[in-house]
């Protein structure tokens, strides 16, 4: 027996070819520019506040590339002895995608528009589109996450049944500062799969570190139940609606949220032997 092999969406472009962004959008550069595009510029205004006129959902403000970033662990002089004082990383922040995205995206935000259009949401819960590396992230205003993932689950022309994670990073500086300081360092990502058209997708939500909260979405996804409970254990960010937001990794008593970067790195105390393990920057220098 020949098992099947296609979807009803198969004959679509798949990804990983050359995927629209603010430095390459493919073949289509030259007709976009002939349309009368332009390239974007960073702190540029993608869409105006007044979106009633959009055929799109993508929105949101061009984004500066993230700090350079230098050594590991925050450490600055001689004290690093872990041999990763000297390495450097360029600054990179992806930037809003520009249409056509390429292969199925373009398809995929077409029909999330038209079902928000169709359960009364606007279209300004997704703030903006970014396609990098073959993946294509929404990023969405936090208090419309539930009901973009409901949106995203129950649509029959979307069907993304799965949320196989929810995980969080923080984008401040190690020591508190940054060139220029980035606004709503705190993210949470959730990935979802279709199992019915055979994609992925990501879903991305910017939070203030003094306001770190956004709706729970294990009622649509119960899988991101423990996933949840780990975001808010590592990194502080409190999912309300959450039927139990406890610690899963560390101690019901501990301070803290270890993946925050405003947590000390060492000088933690080994409880059950009593020892201390200093930070990088005190520990002994061997050049």
């Amino acid at each position: 027996m020949t098992e099947p092999t296609g979807t009803s969406k198969d004959d679509q472009e798949p990804t990983g070819g050359k995927q629209s962004s603010a430095e390459e959008s493919g073949a289509a550069l030259a007709e976009q520019r002939a349309r009368g595009g332009e390239p974007p510029r960073e702190g540029e205004v993608e869409q105006s506040a007044d979106r009633s006129a959009d055929t799109s959902p993508e929105g949101g403000t061009r984004l500066a590339p993230t700090r350079e970033r230098r050594g590991m662990f925050g450490v600055r002089g001689t004290g690093d002895t872990s041999g990763f004082g000297g390495l450097t990383l360029p600054g990179y922040a992806p930037a809003p995608a520009e249409r056509p995205y390429g292969g199925w995206f373009d398809e995929l935000a077409d029909e999330l528009a038209e079902a928000l259009d169709r359960r009364g949401i606007a279209r300004s819960a997704v703030r903006q589109i970014t396609i990098d590396r073959g993946e294509i992230t929404f990023y969405v205003e936090r208090e419309r996450i539930l009901e973009l993932c409901r949106t995203l689950r129950d649509d029959p022309a979307l069907r993304f049944e799965l949320c196989s994670s929810v995980s969080g990073v923080d984008y401040s500086a190690p020591d508190g500062t940054g060139t220029p300081p980035v606004r709503q360092p705190l993210h949470v990502v959730y990935h979802l799969l279709s199992m019915t058209y055979r994609r992925r997708i990501r879903l991305e939500v910017a939070l203030d570190v003094a306001d770190p909260h956004l709706p729970s979405v294990v009622e649509v996804y119960p899988t991101a139940d423990w996933h949840e409970r780990e975001t808010w254990d590592m990194f502080g960010v409190v999912f309300d609606g959450h039927p139990a937001l406890t610690r899963i990794l560390m101690p019901d008593d501990w301070q803290g949220h270890p993946q925050r970067k405003d947590y000390p790195l060492g000088g933690i105390p080994v409880e059950y032997k009593g020892a201390e393990i200093p930070p990088p920057d005190e520990r002994r220098a061997y050049s």
